[in-house]
């Protein structure tokens, strides 16, 4: 887990490791919860954001499997970002089996609600593996995290960008990349030969 101040409010913004991703992901029993944490840290989409995604925007292009955002919550304008082909068909089967019409979002409830489940669960993980860092994770973290662990996998700036709504580089530089992942820190390290 990466931690940084915030500039200028109280807490921290935090990155996580693959293996904390695994560890939120897992200590979620909910479907509708797990599938809320799921869309925001292998989507990058904001809180406002998920609480909107249906069955419908899911769609197969020749980029693959792609989220459609038909209005981004802060920019209002569109945009695609990939989704993990079981995300993908987890959302699609919300219509399959009748939980949610095609046009209706899947996870229907308020963005407090996201974030009260974001804050149960982090506070189960901080007693299980007794990091404190965990009281400091929010949803937008997840956010900050899926577009890291893009750039340390060498996805261009500039698709990043793209794919999180991102007008320009600078922005993103500015407040969502952070340090880089773990592993690609452990990459970088097994270069160096008296570490």
């Amino acid at each position: 887990m990466n931690l940084e101040d915030y500039s200028d409010q109280d807490g921290k913004k935090v990155w996580l490791s693959e293996t904390e991703i695994e560890q939120l992901l897992d200590v979620v029993d909910d479907s509708k919860q797990k599938l809320a944490i799921g869309i925001g840290v292998r989507c990058g989409l904001r809180t406002d954001e998920i609480v909107r995604v249906c069955p419908e925007d899911i769609a197969d292009t020749d980029a693959g499997m792609m989220l459609r955002i038909w209005e981004s919550a802060k920019t209002g304008e569109y945009r695609e970002t990939p989704i993990p082909t079981d995300l993908g068909s987890q959302i699609r089967a919300a219509s399959e089996f009748g939980d949610a019409a095609a046009d209706e979002p899947v996870i229907d409830v308020s963005t407090r609600s996201l974030r009260r489940w974001m804050q149960q669960a982090t506070e189960e993980l901080r007693e299980l593996h007794d990091e404190p860092g965990w009281q400091y994770v929010g949803f937008h973290d997840l956010r900050r995290t899926w577009a890291t662990q893009l750039r340390s996998a060498d996805v261009d700036a500039m698709v990043v960008c793209d794919w999180g709504g991102w007008n320009d580089l600078d922005t993103f530089l500015d407040h969502y990349r952070g340090t880089h992942t773990p592993e690609a820190q452990r990459r970088e390290r097994q270069k160096v030969d008296w570490l």
